[in-house]
């Protein structure tokens, strides 16, 4: 019996950590960040001021939270992309999801401090080697150039398909992946 009430007290913990992370996301993007307040997060989740302060000390720490989320979320797209792919798509499959998630989610005033957190550079090594693999997979049949070391390529891709976040359209991305790609091949 005691199993199951701890496994319905972390089920209860998870929801609303879950239900904090969704609100505090929707107010920022309603209001801005400096805007966002623990009241505000904490009526918008349903719960009591104190009981948010258990699970978080402050806005800052919630966002981080949330930004945590949305960088494994994106992580596991990328991963379940590469994975369905066939194998002569995949690098093509994999850098075309990652331009347009760029692109859905653009730069914004919080974006910088958040992206300057311990785990968005885990984020960046952990999507690096993605890419750099995919480079090797694809580089085995001969289609990709060999002066560069994939290392390098996948510094170049990552870079190059970041700027996705500023273009005007899907049709843009796609054109930004295919000239990135153009520059792979031999």
């Amino acid at each position: 019996m005691p199993k199951l009430w701890n496994d319905t007290i972390e089920a209860h913990r998870n929801a609303v950590r879950a239900a904090t992370l969704d609100a505090a996301a929707d107010l920022v993007a309603e209001h801005g960040p400096a805007a966002v307040t623990m009241s505000q997060i904490a009526k918008a989740t349903g719960i009591g001021r104190a009981t948010l302060y258990k699970y978080f000390p402050d806005v800052d720490t919630i966002l981080t939270a949330w930004h945590e989320r949305q960088v494994r979320s994106h992580l596991d797209e990328l991963t379940q992309v590469r994975d369905r792919a066939d194998p002569s798509e995949r690098l093509d499959a994999v850098l075309t999801a990652y331009a347009v998630l760029s692109y859905q989610h653009p730069r914004f005033e919080l974006a910088d401090s958040l992206h300057r957190a311990a785990h968005v550079s885990q984020a960046r090594q952990h999507l690096h080697t993605l890419i750099r693999e995919l480079l090797v997979e694809a580089g085995s049949t001969g289609d990709l150039r060999t002066d560069v070391p994939a290392t390098e390529l996948a510094t170049y891709c990552l870079h190059a398909l970041g700027a996705a976040n500023a273009l005007p359209s899907k049709a843009a991305v796609h054109r930004l992946v295919a000239v990135t790609l153009s520059g792979l091949r031999r």
